[in-house]
């Protein structure tokens, strides 16, 4: 499910509410005792690369953004290097990456923009941001989350599917999402929360085969499709 899509239910079914805090707290207590220093896989080199990183990591996997990345930013790691390049070399840097012309298209026209308004600087700034060909609220949470120190929540198809599930913070569309994640989320967790649902999205709440024996918040988690008996699971390690 990508970012942006919404939850389809029923007439009259009423969207559940967010966990109490105790339990949210809770969860994200244990997230951050198992990986106390969460990182984004995305490989970047400032916060020009990450932004360009993120750009083609739309319904890419981060796998395959690294290895396109790799040559790269090895020739343009600015916003002047990447005009340099131009679109059509560009093009050939990222063909292996869906949806690369229109990606490629964005990254030299974001690139423009960066060189002629914001002096060749990526902006601490989540309006100049989303203002950027390509940039979407997702993206510039992301950039102001790892380049800048935000403690703002990016709301990926990971994070939105683990927040439905549990629930923490569930909702119709990705930013009632971020909304309610940013609501309930305790202010000491929130810098790394994004990292943290994503890297328990992807390798332990999955999509298909969600993995609920290796879950650390298997015990508070409400939802009906757990493939694991509470009787029989070892208890999280505090």
């Amino acid at each position: 499910m990508a970012a942006g899509t919404r939850v389809k239910r029923k007439t009259g079914e009423k969207v559940p509410r967010l966990r109490d805090r105790a339990s949210v707290r809770e969860i994200f207590r244990r997230f951050a005792a198992a990986v106390p220093d969460p990182r984004g896989e995305l490989k970047y080199r400032n916060p020009f690369t990450l932004l360009v990183a993120v750009v083609l990591s739309a319904q890419a996997t981060d796998a395959g953004v690294n290895k396109a990345t790799e040559k790269l930013f090895a020739v343009a790691d600015t916003p002047e290097k990447m005009l340099a390049l131009g679109e059509a070399k560009l093009t050939q840097f990222v063909k292996t990456i869906g949806l690369y012309r229109a990606k490629a298209k964005n990254i030299i026209a974001l690139s423009a923009r960066l060189a002629n308004e914001h002096r060749g600087k990526v902006p601490a700034d989540r309006d100049a941001l989303e203002a950027l060909p390509g940039v979407g609220r997702k993206t510039a949470n992301v950039v102001l989350n790892t380049a800048f120190g935000w403690p703002v929540i990016a709301v990926d198809t990971h994070v939105f599917r683990v927040s439905n599930r549990v629930p923490i913070a569930p909702g119709k569309t990705p930013r009632e999402v971020e909304d309610g994640l940013m609501k309930v989320v305790p202010d000491e967790y929130k810098i790394h929360a994004h990292h943290w649902l994503i890297l328990h999205g992807r390798y332990v709440c999955k999509a298909l085969k969600p993995d609920c024996g290796r879950c650390l918040i298997n015990d508070l988690c409400r939802w009906p499709g757990k493939t694991i008996d509470l009787g029989r699971a070892a208890r999280p390690r505090s």
